[in-house]
């Protein structure tokens, strides 16, 4: 997601936030909520958004965000939320679910159509809420007139899905993770737990949802990848190996992003700053959109 976030801050005028309200779905330590909102965004600026070209701030720094996920909740059908893949995964998983869980997409949709947005950079497996958040746009702009512009999804798909150390989809929601700023040490005994299957070393080896390989083709040069690819059909290789090959990849590719991070935890005032001015930024924007969806709506 910040690959993609940051590739595109070259493209047009970018609005990235922290998304604090979402979170608050499965943080209730408040302490815990505020030192995620600090890593997260050292980890995005040593990542290397750069914010003289985007506006990156808070969510709960827009008040008018959650007033707009009230106007957008009482259009959006109950259907079309008990559709959602998302929700219903959570519950199939017996993982706790409330209300703002349920209604997770429509504030997305609030944090999409508050900044006039014209592309979303998600994941594949946030399409069903783009479709949601689109849908949600159209019945409003027919009920009310044109208001909103309609969103567009972009989605990667070569990361797509990026899958965890079970092959499920990595996600914090799982225990399956593998953190950007591990220590070396920490990374190395992550890769080396991934879960594979029992095939000899001297036997060809399926490249189908390979979690090794999936991940591998996030860091390595496509003929690495490529070599890769063909010792997993030759066979000669054992899973070992192919391990520490993704770590070495994923080390280099990682390493020069922890020494921006330890300069950027230095100087906590400036990710406050960096805070400030773009919240300041997305409050301008979003109460220009505000003015014209309570005219619309007929609250004064």
């Amino acid at each position: 997601m910040m690959q993609t976030a940051i590739n595109l801050q070259d493209e047009g005028e970018a609005f990235y936030f922290i998304a604090d309200y979402h979170a608050l779905t499965s943080v209730n330590d408040p302490a815990v909520l505020q030192r995620y909102v600090k890593e997260v965004a050292l980890d995005f600026l040593a990542c290397g958004l750069d914010t003289s070209k985007t506006c990156f701030f808070l969510q709960s720094a827009v008040p008018a965000v959650t007033e707009l996920n009230w106007i957008l909740s009482t259009l959006t059908p109950m259907g079309l939320l008990e559709r959602c893949h998302s929700y219903k995964d959570k519950v199939a998983r017996k993982l706790p679910t409330t209300h703002g869980l349920f209604s997770y997409p429509v504030l997305m949709t609030a944090d999409i159509l508050l900044y006039e947005t014209d592309l979303v950079p998600v994941g594949k497996d946030q399409k069903q809420h783009m479709e949601v958040a689109r849908d949600i746009a159209v019945k409003f702009n027919e009920t009310y007139g044109a208001v909103f512009k309609i969103p567009q999804a972009s989605i990667r798909e070569t990361t797509a899905i990026v899958p965890g150390l079970d092959g499920a989809k990595m996600s914090k929601s799982y225990g399956n993770t593998i953190a950007i700023f591990l220590t070396e040490k920490e990374l190395y005994k992550k890769i080396m737990s991934i879960r594979t299957d029992s095939t000899p070393v001297d036997h060809p080896k399926s490249t189908e949802n390979s979690i090794i390989l999936a991940l591998y083709n996030l860091f390595a040069t496509p003929a690495d990848y490529q070599q890769m690819v063909g010792e997993y059909r030759n066979g000669g290789v054992g899973y070992g190996e192919f391990k520490k090959r993704l770590f070495e990849a994923a080390w280099s590719f990682f390493k020069p992003m922890h020494a921006r991070r330890e300069e950027l935890s230095a100087d906590p005032a400036r990710v406050d700053q960096i805070f400030e001015e773009g919240g300041a930024r997305a409050q301008a924007v979003s109460e220009s959109v505000m003015v014209r969806v309570r005219s619309a709506v007929g609250l004064r």
